[in-house]
């Protein structure tokens, strides 16, 4: 067995111990990084008008969340289900609230699994509503790692898997809420 000289012995302890609250942290960095913007563009297309649009979301988010089923009802929204409607309110109001609550390490665990189980919706309906195309929902363990759905949307739910495990970090509301929060 080899082992390390004693100051690489040190730094690798060192760089151990501080690992989950730098994990932790740099997750939540890079999220805000890459995905805040996105989802909250996509969630201000989903807003109905006026200044009760949070609570009445347009017809693009019925579209967007329910696209066969809007096409069906000629793009009437008033045809669909409450359940349908349930489920647009809380997509739109979900692509608000979870990132933010990501980014401020607010019930950082519950956010994160919230985000990664939006994920996953999202992807479905692009795949099965949307019909996405094949160079977009991409293979894993293939030489081309640049496809938007399993390649891409992959590394956000292991981004958000890291929060889910490791919580928010040292800087975080979560810490600031319940003093022995990782």
């Amino acid at each position: 067995m080899i082992t390390l000289p004693a100051p690489l012995r040190r730094i690798a302890d060192k760089l151990g111990q501080s690992a989950p609250a730098v994990l932790a942290t740099l997750a939540r960095l890079l999220f805000a990084a890459v995905l805040l913007r996105y989802y909250w563009a996509s969630g201000l297309t989903k807003i109905g008008d006026g200044s009760l649009g949070l609570l009445r979301p347009g017809v693009g988010a019925y579209a967007q969340i329910w696209p066969r089923a809007m096409e069906a009802a000629g793009y009437d929204a008033s045809q669909l289900s409450s359940f349908q409607n349930l489920v647009v309110l809380a997509g739109t109001w979900a692509e608000f609230l979870l990132p933010a609550m990501v980014v401020l390490g607010l019930l950082t665990r519950l956010s994160a699994l919230g985000m990664i189980g939006f994920i996953v919706l999202q992807s479905l309906t692009d795949i099965y509503g949307l019909g996405a195309a094949p160079e977009d929902i991409g293979r894993w363990f293939d030489r081309a790692s640049g496809a938007l759905i399993l390649d891409q949307r992959a590394l956000w739910v292991f981004l958000l898997t890291v929060l889910v495990l490791r919580g928010g970090g040292p800087l975080s509301c979560d810490r600031l809420l319940f003093r022995n929060a990782p």
